[in-house]
């Protein structure tokens, strides 16, 4: 092997995004052609994903897209970025890693109503306490739609499908609240038939430092066709968006959203489905990320920069 080649770069960095290099473009994140049904929403939430990255304009290679396992949990396939699958409602741990390892990637997680609150609620659990910089986007579709219709965490009340021929009892799991009380310090929710407001929330949680959810309900036309059509004007329905707060001291700012308020965002969680949609609740927290960094730094100083070896030779002279 000459030495030319022993010496040449592995891998080229892809010319697109980030400072003085060509903007990051829909050309240059589109991979494989999308596998959904006709006329599921996903397709709106990829669209809109690549209009964020692009207003981004991260490195390409600095982005991550991982997912766990349903139809949602395809987004990888679709994104020329790094990313992945792993076990079903087990993404959200990998991806923690991911971001806690790897402090120069951008790390998004998706994933289904039942990969994010039925097998995977409680790794969502502990990655919202943790706070582990990250942006999660649950596309709920309130039904499990890649193994043809079973109810969900998520199905309403009296939802007819192969697991409740009867029709579904149990009380279904309300996401925004969920979200809240796991301790999310970014929770916001969005319409799949809403594109611009698609793009504004996702824009907002990828910005945020810590972690970041978007819950958007995303129509299966297969499964369960016209479950949101009372949030979509188009099919007569209100979408009723939250208005922040300006604090530019008017009467009218009083009666304006407050994200920091945690009670004022459970208020909003707890209004009858699909409730309303935009930011409800952002505040500012040490990330993990950010606590390990001081943990590792206060560590260094206090063995004077030893080495890992040095470290472990010192434990093995104590252990004599």
């Amino acid at each position: 092997m000459s030495s030319e080649t022993i010496t040449a770069p592995l891998v080229e960095v892809p010319p697109a995004g980030g400072e003085g290099r060509a903007p990051l473009a829909k050309k240059t994140l589109v991979s494989d052609h999308p596998t959904w049904c006709p006329g599921c929403g996903d397709f709106a939430v990829l669209a809109s994903f690549y209009k964020v990255l692009e207003k981004l304009n991260y490195p390409q290679e600095s982005i991550v897209t991982f997912a766990g396992i349903g139809c949602s949990s395809r987004f990888p396939y679709f994104v020329n970025s790094h990313g992945g699958h792993f076990i079903h409602g087990r993404s959200l741990p990998f991806a923690a890693a991911i971001s806690l390892g790897r402090e120069d990637l951008h790390v998004f997680n998706f994933g289904g109503d039942g990969d994010g609150f039925s097998i995977g609620g409680n790794h969502l659990f502990h990655a919202a306490r943790k706070n582990t910089k990250m942006t999660y986007v649950i596309m709920d579709n309130s039904v499990y739609g890649l193994t043809k219709k079973q109810t969900s965490p998520t199905s309403p009340i009296g939802f007819k499908s192969k697991t409740d021929p009867w029709g579904a009892m149990e009380q279904p799991v309300n996401p925004m609240k969920t979200l809240l009380t796991a301790g999310a310090t970014f929770v916001a929710r969005s319409h799949a038939t809403q594109v611009n407001h698609m793009i504004d929330m996702m824009h907002r949680a990828a910005l945020h430092d810590g972690f970041s959810v978007v819950e958007i309900l995303s129509e299966c036309v297969e499964f369960n066709e016209g479950a949101f059509d009372s949030a979509n004007p188009r099919k007569g329905g209100a979408f009723k968006t939250i208005e922040l707060k300006k604090n530019d001291g008017s009467p009218e700012d009083a009666a304006r959203h407050d994200p920091t308020d945690e009670l004022a965002a459970l208020k909003l969680a707890l209004d009858p489905a699909p409730g309303h949609f935009g930011v409800f609740y952002q505040v500012k927290r040490p990330t993990k990320n950010q606590l390990e960094r001081d943990l590792i730094a206060r560590t260094r100083e206090k063995t004077k920069g030893a080495s890992a070896l040095q470290l472990l030779e010192g434990t093995f002279a104590k252990m004599r």
